[in-house]
Formats: C-alpha cells, structure tokens, sequence
C-alpha cells in the first residue's frame, strides 16, 4: 500500500529529505516524527531495521507500493547485472521518476498525479499508467491541450528544473518534452539509498 499522508513526514521517518520541499522543513526539525522524536537515537537500530529502513526510503523516494517494489526487485533478479543496481535502474527508468528528473513535475507526486490524469505522452500516445516503463529513444511531452495549465507554464520556464539535467535524459523545456536517450546507470542516479542494503533485506 502507498503511503498517502504528508510527505515531509515521511522525510523525517527516512532521515534523509526525500523531495525538495522537504529539505527546508527537514533541516528545521531532523529527528523522527512524533512525540518523542527528539529522544529517537537512531543508531540503536539493530541490523533488521537498518535494512528495513533503506527499502522503505528506496519505496518512499519512488512512491511505489511494497508489491510493486518486490516485483521490480523479481525482475532486477533476472537481468545479468548486479541486482541492487539494475532495481535502482528499473525504478529510474518509470515514466513517473522521468517525468520529475526531466523537471515537468516539482515532485514524484505531483508527476504520478499529471500522468493519471492523462497529461503526459510517450511517442504522442497518452500514457496513464506512472510506472509504465520507458525506453531508450521514446520521446515524453506533455499534451498540448494541457500546456496552458499553470504547473506546465512554470515547467516551460524550468522551475522545477535541477541545475543538472540527468545525462540520459535530453529536455526541452520550451517544448514541454524530453527523450530517453540511453539506459540509466547507478552511478548517474542521485538517489540517497544504499542499495545494497535493500539486497541484503530482500536476501535474508
């Protein structure tokens, strides 16, 4: 099931921000959430919860469900690389992450909510589905009669744009549309998991 209550909470249940809103709010209060989050040591966690607690960050930062991430870690198991990185890859490589690395949506959310409600086109086809799997070459837009709404105004201006666009991806923002342009690898992925943690935790 999906976590669907605040977000910034679930930064701080992490310890790491997990969206750009929630580094401000993270740096103000860096402890775990709730009552008594201030007396939360969190090296006292025993091997267990440390494993647990990196798959839970790696299913927080994608915004995927605990089924749909034991699937992904099924067929990262099957390709020939290292497992741990070939599931980052997958998880890099749903219309969902790409929708918010090309810098169209200002957060996995909001991406996953632009898709469901049929904005977003692969090769100019409508594609509703955020964990549709993308492949190299395939061009990402935006509908055009859903250019003039104001979030994809301010992603034709790049606000929501990192200052660095990931290599794989090629992005016109003017455009409101980006191409796949090679298969990610781990070491061009910025996400804050240890991956081979979560190997460990789906191994045990």
């Amino acid at each position: 099931m999906r976590y669907t209550g605040p977000k910034v909470r679930l930064s701080r249940r992490a310890g790491v921000p997990l969206t750009r809103k929630a580094v401000r709010y993270f740096e103000a209060r860096p402890y775990p959430p709730g009552e008594h989050g201030r007396k939360t040591n969190r090296r006292n966690v025993g091997d267990y919860g440390i494993r647990l607690l990196e798959k839970q960050k790696l299913r927080w930062y994608y915004d995927v469900s605990e089924k749909q991430l034991r699937r992904y870690w099924d067929l990262a198991l099957r390709r020939p690389g290292r497992s741990g990185e070939e599931l980052v890859v997958i998880l890099e490589s749903r219309l969902a992450s790409l929708v918010l690395r090309s810098g169209l949506a200002p957060s996995i959310y909001a991406a996953r909510q632009y898709i469901n409600h049929g904005h977003i086109t692969v090769d100019g086809r409508k594609v509703d589905i955020p964990s549709y799997l993308v492949k190299p070459g395939q061009v990402i837009g935006v509908r055009p009669r859903s250019r003039t709404m104001h979030p994809f105004v301010a992603a034709s201006e790049g606000v929501y744009a990192d200052d660095r666009i990931p290599p794989y991806l090629s992005v016109d923002h003017k455009e409101l549309r980006f191409t796949l342009v090679s298969q990610p690898v781990r070491e061009q992925i910025a996400v804050p998991v240890d991956e081979q943690l979560v190997v460990e935790h789906y191994s045990r």
